[in-house]
């Protein structure tokens, strides 16, 4: 090769790195001055732009809660990012509440102006996909998975009794999720090794802990008694996905979870009592006592 043409090609990867020494640096000052205005209590509504259409304010809840329980140093550190168009992604592990969790921070540019956009904590590694024809994907953890599943599940049961509520009126929705009768069924046929009413509560904590990825613990079980604990993603969605929010009341979200295990129970031969845990948001802790 002409010493003319390497010199050329020298030169061009010296523009190309010095170009992406630049860009970087953008992009950092982006966040330092983001975790600046959230420290010094300079986020305000006007700097967020929500994905979704969001209120701002529910973004805005999200900001201040990261902001009081996550370490500053853990903000200040050196974040991972990503720029795709107009938006660009900071990632970073974050201690929040005791766990650490890798966060995805979503900013919409406009020339030397940038608005938040998305906070989220699930989000698939996939653009790691390996070069096609492939059958491996990039995965998440199982309790990522759980929520992501729950959240498509609950999301839709939501969309559905919002449709029937407007053509059939509240009460028709409640009952038409009832399905009390198809799942004691599906009790006595997974767990054929008990009596019904025992196979009925086993088959609720099997199913709440395996296909749910909730937190169950079997306290008590006979003939004529038991009591079930649970930490619930159901009611943890409600505090955590904005969409919810926007299209049910908490008191509606809370009935339909209510009329469904009160049919359950009832299908089964059994009395509920539910009541939940004070300190914790909502229901997202809560206790099942079955009585005859």
């Amino acid at each position: 090769m002409k010493k003319s043409a390497i010199l050329l090609i020298t030169v061009c990867l010296l523009v190309i790195t010095a170009s992406r020494l630049a860009n970087s640096q953008d992009e950092l000052k982006i966040w330092k001055e983001f975790v600046t205005a959230l420290m010094n209590d300079e986020m305000t509504l006007e700097r967020i732009r929500p994905y979704g259409g969001f209120p701002k304010e529910t973004f805005m809840g999200w900001l201040n809660m990261i902001k009081e329980k996550v370490p500053l140093k853990e903000l200040e550190a050196k974040p991972e990012f990503h720029l795709v168009d107009d938006k660009v992604h900071f990632i970073l592990p974050l201690t929040y509440e005791g766990r650490q969790v890798d966060y995805c921070f979503t900013f919409l540019t406009e020339g030397d102006k940038w608005y938040f956009h998305l906070l989220e904590a699930i989000f698939i590694r996939l653009d790691k996909t390996p070069a096609p024809p492939t059958s491996e994907f990039p995965d998440i953890e199982e309790d990522k998975k759980a929520w992501d599943r729950e959240e498509w599940r609950v999301s839709k049961q939501v969309r559905l009794f919002n449709f029937l509520s407007k053509e059939k009126g509240k009460e028709f929705a409640f009952d038409w999720l009832c399905d009390g009768r198809g799942y004691f069924t599906a009790s006595q046929a997974r767990v054929p090794f008990v009596t019904p009413k025992k196979a009925f509560i086993l088959y609720l904590c099997w199913e709440q802990a395996n296909l749910r990825g909730n937190n169950v613990t079997l306290e008590k079980l006979n003939d004529d008694e038991a009591f079930v604990r649970m930490k619930l993603i159901y009611f943890a969605l409600y505090e955590a996905a904005a969409h919810l929010k926007e299209q049910i009341s908490y008191e509606d979200y809370r009935r339909i979870f209510e009329t469904i295990w009160q049919d359950r129970a009832e299908k089964a031969g059994w009395k509920l009592e539910i009541t939940y845990e004070e300190e914790a948001y909502k229901g997202e802790k809560c206790f099942f006592h079955f009585t005859k």
